[in-house]
């Protein structure tokens, strides 16, 4: 059990931070202005975000207890939020008929679309998760309505993800876009709690 914690630790320690490390030595940074960076870093550090939601709804992350881990799923949550607005943002402070496009699902880049569609997902779920109590949704269907969320959520973040030429290094990319179909897998197949 200890050598398995301790593996899970240095697996998601790397998972998050590796990404990012190598965004930020990427060539592709050095003709890019500043709000295009920050907007950039936003995406993958929404993407990192993620991977740790289905870890924490399951307590996947050891040292971490059931009711810490409701919390910090329910923190990293509204910072997910926070990262996917900051990343719009900037990208409209870049190039709004670019952004108007994808939103009106009219862009002529296809990792737009999928973009869109997982970050209507994430708002979705904040505000079922904000008002669940105060519309009478229960337990069981909540549980169902974020799983399916959190699938296309997840779906269209990976596609987003891997159709893009961009700052994140290839491996990396598509390293952490398994890892989070994995987690998400399991915290579906195996719900934990």
């Amino acid at each position: 059990m200890y050598r398995s914690a301790n593996t899970v630790r240095v697996v998601v320690v790397a998972a998050v931070l590796v990404p990012l490390l190598l965004a930020a030595n990427s060539p592709l940074l050095e003709w890019r202005d500043p709000v295009y960076i920050v907007a950039g870093f936003a995406g993958v550090i929404a993407m990192v975000l993620l991977l740790l939601q289905p870890m924490l709804a399951t307590g996947q992350i050891p040292g971490i207890g059931r009711i810490q881990c409701r919390r910090a799923h329910r923190f990293i949550g509204v910072a997910l939020v926070l990262s996917i607005i900051v990343h719009v943002a900037g990208l409209w402070l870049t190039s709004p008929p670019d952004v108007i496009d994808a939103l009106l699902f009219n862009s002529a880049t296809p990792f737009s679309v999928w973009g869109v569609i997982a970050m209507w997902g994430v708002f979705f779920t904040s505000v079922l998760a904000a008002t669940r109590k105060k519309v009478f949704m229960t337990l069981y269907t909540w549980k169902i309505a974020h799983r399916t969320l959190a699938v296309v959520i997840v779906a269209g973040t990976v596609i987003h993800a891997i159709l893009i030429e961009g700052t994140m290094e290839t491996v990396s990319k598509y390293a952490l876009c398994v890892l989070l179909l994995w987690v998400t897998f399991m915290a579906i197949v195996k719900p934990g709690r």
